[in-house]
């Protein structure tokens, strides 16, 4: 890894092994995390981004998935060559991970004091009382008001807002390197999605940890992220900078993402634009480009060949035939700027 890389995954692939077939659910992707990075991983729904994510911390259900292959470099190690004794460390004290639903994330049964203190404990070898106070001082800082007091109180006591927080809470108690996100706002309403990215936007500043976030919109890591990666069908078709991605989009399943984003400037009153059809069937994959049924700029190669990847720009990559010397020409490229 270069120097400022704390996360290399190179070429990672998991698979799940169905009675009808196998599906790709993450196939052959490649990014780096620089240290207090924010890195966002953005696409529809059965795109493959929280697979991804669960395949770094090797969480993935066995069976039906199983990780084909692939590295996931941290500190110097393949994460997915750790016995479980040496995960175990990685997990929660190293690399921390906010699920989707802190609804069912959180034991319903036990107190958040217990929950933490547990956590804590375990990972930085604290004794109890030290540990709670470790834990309180995190809810205080994960915005949480009466920490001290409410530390004792059951999950079902919050509410969706506040039991997020208390997730975040948990994910920083041992002090982690990589902070992952996954959807940590699906679950909450419009002006509580707001309050817990800004949260997140403020730790990571204030403590300086890398951070991944899993979004399926476009305008939630637009102004969240140093680096984008759009998946599709279980591949990255773009990938770079921010201001580079959203100044220039050039995979179509880019642009067309970024179109589909509500925007103010518009005049109400007419059609938000939507993607035509609908994903493909994850089982019958083949080695074309994933996204050519639904491209009105696909060619003859892009239903036969997948593409490689085309850096544009310093860090900036594109899977796609109309960036590919000899194809380019049949689709002149769009130099339009879309903005989210």
């Amino acid at each position: 890894m270069t120097d400022g890389t704390i996360l290399s995954v190179r070429e990672l692939r998991t698979w799940f092994h169905g009675v009808g077939g196998i599906v790709k659910a993450v196939d052959g992707i490649s990014f780096d995390l620089h240290r207090g990075e924010t890195l966002g991983i953005v696409g529809e729904s059965g795109s493959g981004k929280s697979v991804t994510n669960l395949s770094i911390l090797r969480l993935i259900q066995s069976p039906p998935g199983h990780i084909e292959g692939g590295e996931v470099i941290f500190e110097g190690r393949d994460l997915l060559k750790l016995s479980p004794e040496e995960l175990r460390t990685v997990r929660g004290g190293k690399i921390a991970m906010i699920f989707q639903d802190p609804m069912t994330s959180l034991n319903p049964y036990l107190r958040i004091s217990t929950q933490m203190v547990e956590t804590i404990r375990l990972h930085q070898g604290l004794d109890r009382k030290a540990a709670r106070t470790r834990a309180v001082d995190l809810l205080g800082m994960a915005g949480i008001p009466m920490a001290e007091k409410r530390i004792d109180q059951y999950p079902h006591q919050f509410s969706g807002g506040m039991q997020q927080r208390v997730m975040i809470a948990l994910a920083l108690s041992c002090a982690p390197e990589i902070l992952i996100a996954d959807e940590p706002t699906s679950a909450l309403d419009v002006t509580i999605q707001a309050q817990i990215l800004d949260l997140i936007r403020d730790l990571n500043g204030r403590l300086g940890m890398a951070v991944i976030l899993v979004s399926h919109s476009l305008g939630v890591v637009a102004g969240m992220c140093d680096t984008i990666c759009v998946m599709y069908a279980g591949r990255i078709m773009e990938q770079g900078p921010s201001d580079g991605l959203f100044g220039r989009p050039s995979h179509p399943y880019t642009q067309a993402l970024i179109k589909a984003v509500p925007r103010l400037d518009k005049k109400s009153g007419g059609r938000l634009f939507s993607i035509p059809g609908q994903p493909p069937d994850p089982e019958s994959l083949g080695d074309s480009c994933a996204f050519h049924p639904r491209c009105d700029r696909s060619m003859e190669i892009c239903r036969h060949r997948r593409p490689g990847q085309t850096e544009l720009g310093k860090g900036h990559l594109v899977s796609c035939w109309l960036h590919q010397k000899g194809h380019q020409e049949h689709h002149p490229e769009d130099k339009q700027e879309l903005h989210p």
